[in-house]
């Protein structure tokens, strides 16, 4: 079998494009223009905002907002509840309210005990390195970096190893060999 150069030269030669072709190529081209790069995640907002990730809980199912008036609202997977130091907080499976740079107003399903009542959290401000939640009457200020990393849902940032419901400490298993 010899190399026929003429033959060669016709298998890399373009064809030309068939008209019926045109309008579908067209068609897939404006398509893959038009496709929206992927949305940023409520986390990635809270940080456009000058907020920490922390200010949400971890398992967030989406979100809305309407930049041009800042009202938000953020979808849980299900009522969320943990204790942070002494406080024991509540998030409803649907948050809203009004976001603008450094403050988070109108807010509706978070709520926190204190003492022995569940009071809505109704404000947050970030002010310099500390955020401020209000809760109408009282409000309390704490350090922007507590607010780094997101809690868990049932154990908030004390989460080790959960088994069967409970939460358990590395410290409080027994080894043995």
């Amino acid at each position: 079998m010899g190399f026929n150069r003429r033959k060669m030269a016709s298998i890399f030669q373009p064809k030309p494009i068939s008209p019926m072709a045109i309008p579908f190529l067209i068609f897939f081209l404006l398509i893959s223009l038009s496709t929206p790069s992927a949305a940023p995640t409520a986390y990635e907002v809270l940080e456009e905002y000058d907020f920490p990730v922390g200010v949400l809980p971890k398992g967030v199912l989406g979100y809305e907002l309407d930049s041009s008036t800042g009202k938000f609202s953020v979808y849980l997977n299900g009522t969320c509840t943990f204790t942070i130091d002494s406080y024991e907080l509540k998030y409803k499976s649907k948050i809203t309210g009004v976001i603008a740079k450094d403050k988070i107003s109108s807010l509706s399903g978070i709520k926190v005990k204190v003492l022995l009542f569940w009071l809505s959290i109704v404000t947050v401000t970030r002010e310099d390195d500390e955020l401020a939640f209000s809760v109408g009457i009282a409000s309390a200020d704490f350090a922007v970096t507590n607010f780094n990393e997101s809690p868990t849902c049932g154990c908030g940032f004390d989460c080790v190893n959960v088994v069967k419901g409970r939460k358990i400490k590395p410290t409080n298993l027994v080894y043995s060999s």
